[in-house]
């Protein structure tokens, strides 16, 4: 891990704004903030050279060009990736990679998607395309601390293209699912889609060591700036597998209209449609060598501290407060999700979220477009929570239909700038709300 960092000095250079606004982040699992010195360069680069369409020969054009492939070639090697075996897809965010494997997987008769009941709705959306072509969805049920059940009672072996789909780390709970599930699959006959997004800003991931064959990540989770880039990492030799009914302007070698003749481009180039966010592609790079110097074992170190102070305090109200997942450091990650408890009723996640707002402490209140781990956390029946979603929807109307049972929670997530004082607002805020 390397020598003592002082992460002190990190949150006074490069985010100084904290403190100077008083402000408390910990939203991490929905952005990680953008370092200054990241926003200052770009700008620099900016405004001192000239960037073009990278789909020709011009000299801007070929400057676009080679942002792009450091840019393909740093994710690579931030994921300890061989280029030989991994090609990377830009997308505009993890959702846009899993909605580009969900279009072109080529499942049929007898394919199998395996999800794991805790899964973004990115991942959930595989399903629609799955059983539109007739492939068997299998949800792996979750336990009381919201971890899989044993993934290998899901995974008969399978002859069709098929796939198993989950979050290296829930967005919901924190809980770090096992990678050894990739090799598992993979044995099975399964390829492995691994949701990443919310695990490699703090974790280091190999792929050489846990060699998914798809991977989808957001670079503004892991370093805040650029928005709007992420990434599909895929195995070459998957990627040849997938089917795209779809083409656009550089995705192909050539298009003709009078013979209605086309070649798409080998590789990630073949699934990136049209121009790409050209412009972000230095930032990404700046952003992926600030993390390597940064070193990642040093960041999850740091953000396993904050947590478990921040778990320590949340246990220290007792039963005001109720925490879905563990409430202990094993296999979990810097997101915690937890409820407030008044007078014996579930305190509506709304009125917490903006106690926190009206001292200056930013939280997320709801699923967290996670509906699956949500359903098992508040044990929902399934029966009345679908007579309770009929007709229009909102929260109020389906808390009141689900008799003020929780339909919604706080979530606190941790990141490189956190504290042990933002810790101890974030507690002494809820503490006032529980009374």
């Amino acid at each position: 891990m390397g020598p003592a960092f002082d992460f002190a000095e990190l949150r006074k250079t490069e985010f100084g704004r904290l403190d100077a606004t008083g402000s408390v982040y910990m939203d991490y699992t929905g952005a990680a903030l953008y370092p200054e010195s990241l926003v200052c360069r770009s700008a620099r680069r900016l405004n001192g050279c000239v960037f073009g369409n990278p789909h020709s020969e011009s000299g801007p054009s070929l400057a676009s060009t080679e942002a792009m492939n450091e840019a393909r070639r740093l994710t690579l090697r931030f994921l300890h990736a061989d280029e030989s075996k991994y090609d990377v897809v830009f997308t505009a965010n993890a959702s846009g990679g899993m909605r580009l494997l969900a279009e072109a997987f080529p499942f049929g008769r007898e394919s199998r998607l395996v999800l794991t009941a805790d899964n973004h709705n990115s991942v959930n959306g595989l399903r629609v395309r799955a059983r539109r072509r007739r492939a068997a969805v299998q949800y792996v049920p979750l336990t009381k601390e919201l971890r899989a059940a044993d993934v290998r009672e899901f995974l008969p072996a399978v002859r069709r293209p098929s796939l198993l789909a989950y979050p290296a780390q829930s967005n919901f709970s924190g809980v770090q699912h096992p990678l050894g599930w990739i090799g598992l699959a993979q044995r099975h006959g399964y390829r492995v889609l691994l949701d990443a997004a919310a695990f490699v800003p703090a974790n280091p991931l190999s792929l050489a060591e846990f060699p998914a064959d798809f991977v989808a990540l957001s670079f503004y989770k892991m370093f805040g700036y650029p928005t709007g880039v992420g990434a599909l990492v895929a195995k070459r030799e998957a990627l040849v597998e997938l089917r795209r009914s779809y083409f656009a302007g550089g995705t192909v070698q050539f298009a003709s209209v009078q013979n209605e003749l086309v070649r798409r481009r080998d590789g990630g180039e073949g699934f990136e449609d049209g121009t790409p966010n050209f412009l972000a592609m230095p930032a990404v790079c700046d952003g992926l060598r600030w993390m390597e110097g940064l070193g990642v074992r040093r960041v999850h170190a740091r953000v396993a501290a904050v947590t478990e102070s921040l778990l320590d305090g949340l246990n220290g109200l007792g039963d005001s407060v109720c925490v879905y997942g563990p409430r202990e450091m094993r296999a979990r990650g810097g997101t915690v999700s937890f409820n407030v408890c008044r007078a014996g009723r579930v305190v509506p996640f709304e009125v917490v979220e903006a106690a926190a707002r009206e001292r200056g402490i930013a939280v997320r209140g709801g699923c967290f477009c996670n509906p699956g781990a949500a359903e098992f956390a508040f044990e929902i029946p399934a029966g009345r929570a679908r007579r309770c979603l009929r007709g229009e929807f909102s929260t109020g109307r389906f808390r009141e239909c689900l008799q003020d049972r929780a339909v919604g929670a706080v979530r606190a997530s941790v990141g490189v700038a956190s504290t042990e004082g933002d810790v101890e607002r974030l507690v002494a805020a809820i503490g006032a709300v529980a009374g």
